[in-house]
């Protein structure tokens, strides 16, 4: 079931394409699919997809999985459980809302709402395992195992997730997750499902840390399938999967390089705020890690980063291996994406965006908005980005150009102010703005600086 308090609800069936005075039914290969509306106000509408799984067409049709049991093709849980069946069936009933697509409500489409989605009953070979995958994508997760008669442990969940997001992404979510969560898919395997995998899972599961444990499952545990489908992602998103520390175009300043000064003023801006705990998002090679460890005043540091090779290389300048406990414990560096909830952030005086937001796509924004200033939420946060009015100043760039090719946009000025006084507005904090580098008479200052404190 998905359902919705967005008003007016019933906005859910344009969405859908499914009239909400209705009930509409669909035959598939291996069973009948039902979707009708148990509720439909304009405070509140549900709609139901139910999935009758017809055990003997499975059998007769070659759908299942080979069973050792002489009655296995015909008596399984295939009918009762959430599998690749409730997934193809999203994608056949649900293809034009899955596709992000609606006539008559084209705006909603794009618009997050919230939502909620209940299965009834998961497969689930761990407690915490609906958690590992749902949770970094932004969802609060409800997952209880369901009770069995002998009072033994079942292997299935009731699986409750919400969150507010765009209805097309909540569908390709489940498409993706639900056979990952039951393991068995029921048709065959081979390339043309890595590229389906690529093209639902996009950009999401590039920066997904459980990634691996995803392709491995959706692709039903056939290695070269899986190693093919993590290096394409790899190749379609660096950025997400392993990182890009080329440096940047940047300006020659008189004394100092512009990286050192903007360091500079990142760490004035902790020290004024009394900061005693950090952490450094994107941290990528561990610069402003290494100056925060050089400082005794701060006393938790934690520097996280999408890539592993820019976090191996962050350890092997802050000489990890090599430090006494006692001072290991002090810094800790930990590979997640800023674009997911993640409770590791929690509980930080301050948080540090140094050069990041610009590498995220705009449309991605309002999810690191989310993770960073209302979930993990410290009392202060410091973020720094490309002035682009200076550019034009700038040796060896040329016209039009960013000052690195992994940038998704530089914002002008008056573009940033826009962006942090706005989320200052929505998250409940202050914000104050400084230039960093040498200032231009007409352009300002090469770095935009803004200081966040609730």
């Amino acid at each position: 079931m998905i359902s919705t308090t967005h008003r007016p609800a019933t906005d859910l069936g344009y969405l859908l394409h499914k009239h909400p005075e209705r009930v509409h039914e669909f035959e598939l290969p291996y069973g009948r699919v039902q979707v009708f509306y148990p509720e439909a106000a304009d405070e509140r509408c549900t709609a139901a997809l139910v999935l009758e799984v017809d055990p003997l067409r499975i059998a007769r049709r070659g759908f299942g999985a080979a069973s050792a049991a002489p009655l296995g093709a015909y008596v399984n849980d295939r009918p009762y459980v959430a599998s690749s069946y409730l997934s193809v069936a999203i994608g056949k009933v649900f293809g034009t809302a899955l596709n992000g697509r609606s006539k008559e409500r084209p705006d909603l489409v794009e618009t997050p709402i919230p939502l909620t989605a209940t299965i009834e009953v998961v497969p689930a070979p761990d407690d915490d395992v609906a958690a590992r995958l749902f949770e970094p994508l932004g969802y609060e997760v409800r997952a209880s195992r369901l009770p069995t008669e002998s009072g033994t442990a079942s292997p299935y969940i009731r699986l409750e997730i919400e969150q507010t997001i765009r209805l097309a992404e909540l569908l390709t979510h489940l498409y993706v997750l639900l056979p990952v969560l039951d393991d068995a898919k029921h048709y065959y395997i081979g390339d043309d499902e890595v590229d389906k995998l690529l093209a639902r899972g996009g950009g999401w599961l590039a920066a997904h840390p459980e990634r691996e444990y995803i392709a491995a499952r959706y692709l039903k545990h056939q290695r070269s399938l899986a190693d093919d489908a993590l290096a394409r992602l790899s190749e379609e998103h660096p950025s997400l999967v392993d990182g890009d520390d080329d440096a940047e175009v940047e300006p020659a300043m008189p004394n100092r390089t512009l990286a050192e000064l903007r360091l500079d003023a990142v760490l004035a801006a902790l020290r004024e705020a009394n900061a005693k705990s950090v952490v450094d998002l994107g941290c990528g090679e561990g610069r402003l890690l290494r100056a925060l460890t050089e400082d005794r005043g701060f006393a938790r540091i934690l520097g996280m980063d999408v890539s592993p090779r820019a976090l191996l290389a962050a350890g092997r300048r802050l000489h990890l291996d090599d430090l006494p406990e006692r001072q290991r414990d002090r810094m800790r560096l930990v590979q997640g994406s800023l674009l997911y909830r993640d409770e590791r952030l929690a509980g930080f005086d301050a948080a540090v965006l140094s050069e990041v937001i610009e590498h995220v796509e705009p449309d991605q924004l309002p999810r690191l908005e989310r993770v960073v200033f209302g979930e993990a939420r410290p009392r202060t946060v410091v973020v720094t980005t490309p002035n682009r009015e200076f550019n034009a100043a700038i040796a060896g760039l040329g016209d039009g150009e960013l000052r690195h090719h992994d940038h998704r946009f530089e914002w002008s000025r008056q573009e940033f102010a826009d962006w942090a006084e706005g989320v200052a507005d929505r998250f409940d904090y202050a914000v104050e703005f400084r230039g960093v580098g040498e200032p231009d008479s007409s352009s300002g200052a090469p770095t935009q600086l803004a200081v966040f404190r609730s």
